[in-house]
């Protein structure tokens, strides 16, 4: 594999039927994967590269095979690693009591419907952020690459090499994932403590979690982004958690969970609010420009002149965009209906159904920009969706809190705060289409793809991603449990941090209780994070940054999330820096991406698998070899095994030929 491509290879033909049933086919599995990890660390990860990579392996000797094939399946696959995000909201209507588990049709058309919006909103983005911007898209970029050197004439080599990393990334998770099943390797290693002062002294700790996964995603994430979540951990746990806890009586692990759960995550909850309202200010005029273009491209269709538009400057036009949207919005006004109409809310119906449509399109709007801005900024897998569902389900619950609440019983409180959590999944399906369709436009851009084949191949993607969804969820709530959920044993329960965090704002909101004082305190970190991370960009020309939506996610991510992703961070910084001196530098950090991304799929398919295993089996642990007596041992051996493999990959990656 070479370090780039000097020429675009031919484009070929793109919509193909053996291209759209590939592309299905490796959605369906990355979703599935991508609900299971993002449920366990509050993150998922995109599915570009891989599916990309998968694709050239398997379509290498098939006759016909192009790039714009390719790019095709990595289009529709990597609505996986986006609509998957849903799981951020939908699953607090579990928490909340309000479902026992996830009806499906239901389920399967919110995100049906918002994946769609999230397409059409991003058509007008695409001029803004993509044609007309500097924005620089590392995955876009990066997939755009692998899509240019893997249908170059000399790439088998390097297309059988990236599988190779690939698939030795996942099976070595997955194995890995397979010990931890069996107790006798630790699942982490975690102590929480009391600071010197006493038994009412502030509480705090640490928790390592031995996830190749949540390595990988540090490794994909980089070294600034990485510090910057280890510096909102460190807010959160070595100043948050000890100082809201003294004075508090109990045991040490207990305060300290209970504090940064009930306080300490709505800090980092304002971090993120003010990141993402920052994001917003930036983009007003990039943006307003866009839609400009796209007004500009229906007038030279209206004039019969379509034909001179170049080729990779047509979208699907703006005139369809806009009825294809307001399509959407009917069946979205009949789903919040029946909604509204099912918790008892009947007696405001209209209300509800026209506030509720009304602030779909708007705010749906809002979150595809500064989703599909970050998106290209910083990457979709580190775009801030967390916070955009902050801002969403704030203003949603607001507004039901001062419009609607005092037009109904006291005993409705329960059944708003279920619905503003159901708006918010609608909106946030359409977030998570936008951060991930600006990336694929961007690769489509580099490799002179067509815009409008892309976004109907993303359409199929959504709609294909969108039936797996419900019923992995109602999988895995079978097996585990979420966290705070009626009922769930909390050892086992999966944490679920953005779907707690989202469904404890609305009932904060609507209930009243909410401590904004919290909130505030997040946002003036925040914007201490702004001028901070202006700063150092200016100082370093740009080399270094502190970004305050990463500090804001080291908040309030759990701590055996973060810990695990710092590592990684830093062992992907080394291992670039060593990639740096070999002959082939560039392929060689790419093949690293790569066993990311394998490291990324294994784990997570692993646990979707094991998932199955326990609601089959009725058996909390059913590979448990050991008692818990063994688990101090366990421990250790889960510390040294953890190292010692991760050490291991990064040496074989290293040897590994690459060009």
């Amino acid at each position: 594999m070479s370090a780039t491509a000097s020429s675009t290879p031919a484009l070929g033909t793109e919509l193909t039927l053996r291209g759209i049933l590939l592309g299905i086919v490796i959605t369906l599995v990355f979703t599935a994967a991508n609900v299971y990890f993002g449920l366990k660390a509050g993150l998922t990860f995109a599915t570009s590269i891989p599916a990309a990579v998968i694709a050239m392996a398997l379509l290498r000797r098939a006759s016909g095979n192009s790039i714009g094939e390719t790019n095709i399946v990595q289009t529709i696959a990597s609505s996986a690693g986006t609509l998957s995000s849903i799981i951020f909201v939908l699953p607090g209507l579990v928490m909340i009591g309000w479902w026992t588990g996830f009806p499906y049709w239901m389920s399967a058309t919110l995100c049906a419907l918002g994946g769609v919006l999230g397409v059409m909103y991003s058509i007008p983005l695409r001029r803004a952020l993509v044609t007309n911007s500097p924005l620089p898209y590392p995955e876009g970029v990066a997939c755009a690459e692998v899509l240019k050197v893997g249908h170059a004439s000399d790439s088998g080599a390097g297309n059988r090499q990236g599988l190779a990393a690939i698939v030795v990334g996942a099976l070595v998770s997955a194995g890995f994932s397979v010990v931890v099943a069996t107790q006798l390797f630790a699942a982490n290693l975690a102590q929480y403590f009391r600071l010197p002062g006493g038994e009412k002294s502030g509480a705090t700790g640490y928790d390592l979690n031995f996830s190749f996964a949540l390595l990988a995603v540090g490794h994909l994430i980089g070294l600034w982004v990485g510090l910057a979540i280890l510096a909102g951990a460190a807010i959160g746990w070595l100043l948050g958690v000890p100082l809201l806890s003294q004075g508090v009586e109990g045991a040490a692990e207990a305060v300290a969970l209970t504090t940064w759960s009930k306080q300490v995550r709505f800090i980092g909850a304002g971090t993120i609010a003010v990141a993402a309202i920052w994001t917003l200010l930036k983009l007003a005029r990039p943006v307003f420009n866009g839609l400009k273009s796209a007004a500009a491209a229906a007038r030279v269709r209206r004039a019969g002149q379509a034909e001179s538009l170049p080729r990779v400057e047509r979208d699907i036009p703006i005139g369809l965009v806009g009825l294809i949207t307001l399509a959407c919005m009917l069946p979205i006004g009949f789903m919040l209906a029946n909604f509204a109409g099912s918790a008892g809310l009947g007696d405001q119906l209209g209300l509800l159904v026209v506030g509720g449509v009304v602030y779909v399109l708007l705010m749906s709007f809002f979150v595809a920009s500064v989703c599909g801005y970050m998106a290209g900024l910083i990457g979709s897998s580190n775009s801030p969706l967390s916070g955009v569902g902050i801002l969403v389900v704030i203003g949603a619950s607001l507004l039901l809190a001062l419009g609607v609440k005092p037009l109904l019983p006291a005993t409705a409180g329960q059944a708003l705060v279920a619905f503003a959590l159901f708006v918010t999944a609608v909106v946030f399906a359409v977030a998570t289409i936008s951060n991930d369709n600006l990336q694929d436009l961007k690769t489509g851009q580099l490799v002179d793809a067509t815009p409008w084949r892309q976004q109907a191949a993303l359409i199929i993607g959504v709609l294909a991603g969108a039936l797996v969804i419900p019923p992995v969820l109602d999988l895995l709530n079978k097996a585990y449990g979420f966290a705070g959920a009626p009922g769930v044993d909390a050892k086992t329960a999966l944490a679920a941090p953005q779907a707690a965090l989202i469904s404890a704002l609305a009932k904060g909101v609507i209930q009243g209780d909410l401590n904004w004082n919290l909130i505030g305190l997040g946002g003036l970190i925040g914007v201490v994070c702004i001028v901070l991370d202006e700063l150092i960009k200016r100082r370093s020309g740009g080399r270094a940054h502190l970004a305050p939506l990463a500090v804001g996610l080291g908040i309030y991510l759990p701590l055996n999330s973060t810990l695990t992703i710092v590592v990684g961070a830093i062992a992907g910084w080394w291992f670039d820096r060593r990639a740096e001196r070999s002959a082939q530098p560039e392929a060689r950090k790419q093949l690293g991406v790569l066993m990311a991304s394998g490291l990324i799929v294994g784990e997570s398919l692993l646990g979707v698998i094991l998932a199955a295993v326990v609601v089959f089996s009725g058996q909390g642990a059913p590979l448990a070899l050991v008692g818990e007596s063994f688990a101090g041992v366990a421990q250790w051996l889960g510390l040294a095994a953890f190292a010692g493999v991760g050490l291991g990959l990064y040496r074989w990656l290293l040897r590994l030929k690459a060009d």
